[in-house]
């Protein structure tokens, strides 16, 4: 071959065609995709695998053995009936004291997301016509909350409490209230309509909500609209940021493993009249920007009977609090700027210490809901890298997708969805629920997670036996995570938050970089 034919043959490959070059690389990772499938089915059911050939063998031995060899048996069980007896009792004994020491199983019966009226929404340049004639922003701060707007993966749709409406904007104690109030009925009475349970069934009430804590509290509030019963168990959690949806179900879980044949009703809301920012300090703005009015409430039993018409099973809850780090403390911070204004405080390295969370609350939940292979791959990158000094080695980053058919990632923002979209290695239609939640209703804090539900039962896409894992970041630093099973094929409920809008979703939405 000479000098010419190189050339064509150079000349040839400039002229193939882009995809049949990435043809090969693609073939492998398609067949790299099958070999890990394949790996993965052939480890979670290596047990059964290994005891077919057993099964077979114990099948053919026992073909082989007499009627002679039973009736032997059988004397030599009646000669050490004292034996008998014993086994029998210890073993009555340690199934009673199971029973009765398990955990009792709690149970997701329903749940509804408030749906503010369509008055109250707030598009693009609403929102800039209101902080321009609030006359408190300067220009620097009027341009960065249109630059945060244009980026942050928020519709036009989304809402501001009355208050905000006003010109100026007028933000009391009055009409703070008027917007828990508003939004946590609202919730409850759809609740309770698409439920059949009367508030006075009631036993435990678990209200969250992070920066507006009246007194009376937001669950005397509740308890004297819907004149609970006077021996009902209130608690109102505050100050624990947008992740105390998923703290406000743990206490609840804890107090029904106490108190059996018990319903308990959990409220996640957040309140922006009095916590709008009026001040020019940037990472104070931010919070103006993302959050919007929404709230929802959730039923939770712990009766059998409910079993059969409940949608979800809680299986797992995994708490993260990196509170004891300085760093982490002030990430999410109130305080007052320069000039006495009072506003949330989000520094630039947020997603930083956010993955330091991350990565900690999924190694404790990941032995418990990860498939063995997954765990043998993580733990063999692990010794290699630690004990023979393999540098170049990656950490293995586990496949939550064989652990978890649905995510549901707290939407605070595109910044976080798109990290975890990253790290976790999720597809598209992984995160679509927590992208649309942000598009339409906007960072509703420790709601979002039931928004997000919401969109995947309103897809039609929650099948029996599905896991749903919620996670969820708040100040302190906060990371926490829960995880439930479908008890069946799950339809949306009535009166859905989703329920005239999802046929427009999902929507295309504009790449930054």
């Amino acid at each position: 071959m000479d000098v010419g034919d190189g050339v064509k043959i150079g000349q040839r490959q400039a002229s193939t065609p882009a995809y049949r070059r990435r043809l090969p690389d693609f073939l492998q990772s398609v067949n790299l995709k099958y070999v890990k499938l394949g790996y993965h089915y052939l480890i979670t059911h290596l047990l059964t695998l290994l005891s077919i050939p057993l099964m077979a063998m114990i099948v053919v031995e026992a073909s082989r053995t007499s009627w002679e060899d039973v009736r032997q048996i059988w004397i030599h069980l009646q000669y050490n009936l004292v034996s008998v007896l014993v086994c029998s009792v210890v073993l009555v004994f340690a199934s009673t004291v199971y029973i009765i020491s398990r955990p009792r199983p709690v149970y997701l019966v329903d749940y509804a997301c408030y749906r503010a009226p369509d008055a109250l929404r707030v598009p693009f340049s609403t929102f800039m016509e209101y902080s321009t004639q609030a006359g408190k922003f300067d220009e620097s701060a009027l341009e960065f909350q249109r630059k945060i707007l244009s980026r942050s993966g928020i519709g036009d749709e989304t809402c501001a409490p009355e208050a905000m409406h006003c010109h100026p904007p007028q933000p009391s104690m009055a009409g703070a209230r008027e917007e828990t109030e508003l939004v946590m009925f609202g919730a409850l009475d759809t609740l309770f309509k698409n439920t059949s349970v009367k508030p006075k069934e009631i036993g435990i009430l678990v209200v969250n909500c992070s920066t507006f804590n009246p007194t009376p509290s937001l669950s005397a509030i509740i308890v004297n609209k819907y004149k609970l019963r006077g021996n009902i168990r209130t608690y109102n959690l505050g100050g624990m940021g947008c992740s105390a949806g998923v703290i406000a179900i743990d206490l609840a879980r804890d107090m029904l493993q106490v108190h059996g044949g018990s319903y308990a009703v959990v409220v996640s809301t957040e309140n922006i009249t009095q916590n709008w920012y009026f001040g020019n300090k940037k990472s104070m703005l931010i919070t103006n920007c993302l959050f919007r009015v929404g709230g929802a409430a959730v039923l939770l039993s712990n009766k059998s009977s409910d079993r059969g018409r409940s949608k979800y099973k809680l299986v797992h809850i995994v708490r993260t609090h990196r509170g004891a780090g300085d760093r982490a403390f002030r990430c999410i911070y109130q305080e007052q700027d320069e000039t006495g204004m009072v506003g949330i405080s989000l520094p630039k390295d947020l997603m930083a210490i956010a993955g330091e969370a991350l990565k900690t609350n999924i190694t404790t939940l990941g032995p418990v809901v990860l498939p063995i292979s997954e765990q043998l791959l993580f733990f063999a990158t692990l010794i290699a890298k630690r004990l023979f000094n393999y540098t170049k080695i990656k950490p293995y980053i586990p496949d939550f997708k064989l652990a978890f058919e649905h995510f549901c990632i707290h939407a605070g923002g595109r910044a976080v969805i798109d990290a975890l979209e990253k790290n976790l290695q999720l597809l598209p239609i992984h995160v679509e629920p927590s992208r649309m939640t942000l598009h339409r209703f906007g960072n509703t804090s420790a709601s979002s997670i039931w928004y997000e539900l919401a969109y995947i039962e309103a897809k039609g896409r929650m099948m029996k036996g599905d896991r749903v894992w919620q996670i969820a970041f708040g100040s302190g630093f906060k990371c926490n995570s829960a995880v439930w099973q479908a008890l069946r094929d799950v339809k949306p409920s009535p009166r859905s938050a989703w329920e005239d809008c999802i046929h427009r979703y999902p929507v295309q939405l504009p790449l930054y970089d």
